[in-house]
């Protein structure tokens, strides 16, 4: 079964050469990518067929966590999130008052390199870091200690995670439609309010505040559950990506929504910089009018992609729930499954930003060599100059579309194992379990020659 888990990698590896395009840098393919499109296909469909004839236990126990060691409560958490909140109001005053270039001003970098790229990757891959790196929890506390002061209001239950959900779309709408998110000035402003009224939030109905309004620790929070470590029964286990789906509470609609969102953002925010999308709009792609023209077909084309994909979704788990002869409600299978997604999000998210992080991760290490813009060389690099001559590169080219083409088809195969396992803890039939994930296994299949498609597509702006 852990060789199933790699396949995807392998047989995308075997492919042939080509050129390549990768995150925002405008690449046109020279060569066809049907082989690799249909070898990404193939080996998704392998894995159910493959799935269908194994014992349904191999599934549950390829995500069974390995305890490594005893953990205890690490005290400093809260002094690392002051130190967290500390370093955003630095990059806040850089934001208001250094370079207007977002390419020299740490603000933009580190919001969208940094966080947005970097630590949204390390919270899938590695660990559950958003517990300690965030910049609220740690000021909270402190005031809390200093003043007494107690949350005086209990967050509304029936309020749920929608909160959340409704101030991620904002925020991806924010992402894909605003003129000049990463304008330092702006962002500066927007981010410093966010800042404040997080931490109001927070006081006011305690750390209810965080898991259900805040859709950055939401986001952090399911993300952090496919990642490699975590804690089981007391101690740091290691397993499988994915393995904490299985372990961890069962999920609201709320919740279950945002993480379809997740997927459907993240898939859009690569579709709408295609020369497709912009043929749908009727614009020429040489010669585009810039993002203010395309602020409302963007944000329209944002929740329909959303809407489509949780229509999509629910679809396929109301026809399998048919098929296999549940009686189950549609909602509660809804929730069951929603989860199963999470490793096509991360690996479209890392897929997607691959090559931001390449070119964008140089100009964070020059802001780190100066970070207050006074002429420091505190890293030695006053004198690296950034470049992306790598992307002029067949060779290197094709490294990059491998990898991004590898970890988008690992994160189907790993969804469908993943499914597969959640299916076989509720129906203890083989037989039923693969009836019923048929139209689940078929949605994936199609989303995974999508998802290459979308990194092969020559794009504009």
């Amino acid at each position: 079964m852990r060789v199933i888990a790699l396949s995807g990698v392998l047989v995308v590896l075997t492919a042939g050469t080509l050129w390549a395009h990768a995150s925002e840098q405008g690449f046109v393919l020279l060569l066809p990518t049907d082989a690799y499109i249909a070898a990404g296909g193939a080996t998704v469909a392998v894995t159910i067929v493959l799935l269908a004839l194994l014992p349904g236990g191999l599934a549950a126990a390829l995500f069974r966590p390995v305890a490594v060691l005893a953990t205890r409560g690490v005290t400093l958490r809260h002094l690392i999130s002051v130190l967290a909140a500390l370093s955003l109001g630095v990059l806040v005053w850089r934001g208001l008052n250094g370079s207007r270039d977002p390419l020299v001003n740490p603000m933009p970098l580190f919001v969208w390199v940094v966080w947005w790229i970097a630590m949204v990757s390390a919270q899938g891959l590695i660990c559950n870091h958003w517990r300690w790196s965030n910049p609220w929890t740690g000021p909270a506390a402190m005031i809390g200690r200093l003043t007494g002061m107690r949350a005086p209001l209990r967050y509304p239950r029936r309020l749920g995670v929608w909160p959340g959900v409704v101030v991620f779309l904002a925020y991806a709408g924010f992402l894909l439609a605003d003129p000049a998110p990463a304008d330092p000035g702006r962002l500066a402003v927007i981010v410093g309010l966010y800042w404040y009224v997080t931490l109001a939030g927070l006081l006011v109905f305690g750390p209810a505040w965080m898991v259900r309004a805040e859709p950055l620790t939401v986001l952090m929070r399911a993300y952090g559950r496919m990642s490699l470590l975590g804690r089981a029964r007391g101690r740091l286990a290691i397993g499988v990506p994915g393995w904490k789906v299985l372990c961890g509470p069962k999920e609201g609609l709320g919740l279950a929504v945002f993480i379809l969102l997740m997927l459907g953002s993240g898939s859009f925010d690569g579709l709408n910089e295609t020369f497709w999308w912009m043929g749908i709009l009727g614009i020429n792609p040489l010669e585009f009018p810039g993002r203010s023209a395309v602020i409302v077909p963007n944000l329209v084309g944002l929740l329909v992609a959303n809407a489509a994909l949780i229509a999509g979704f629910t679809g396929c788990l109301w026809l399998g729930e048919r098929i296999a002869g549940g009686t189950e409600p549609l909602a509660r299978v809804f929730c069951r499954y929603a989860p199963t997604i999470l490793p096509i999000a991360l690996a479209y998210h890392i897929a997607h930003y691959l090559t931001s992080l390449l070119v964008d991760g140089q100009y964070v290490l020059k802001a780190l060599n100066d970070p207050l813009g006074r002429g420091a060389d505190l890293l030695g690099l006053a004198d690296y100059h950034v470049t992306t001559g790598f992307l002029n590169t067949p060779d290197t080219v094709k490294m990059i579309w491998l990898a991004q083409a590898g970890t988008v088809v690992a994160g189907h195969v790993i969804a469908i194992l993943l499914a597969h396992a959640v299916a076989m803890q509720h129906i203890h039939s083989t037989r039923r379990a693969v009836l019923g994930q048929a139209p689940l296994a078929l949605f994936m299949v199609l989303y995974t020659v999508f998802g290459l498609w979308l990194l092969a597509s020559p794009r504009g702006a």
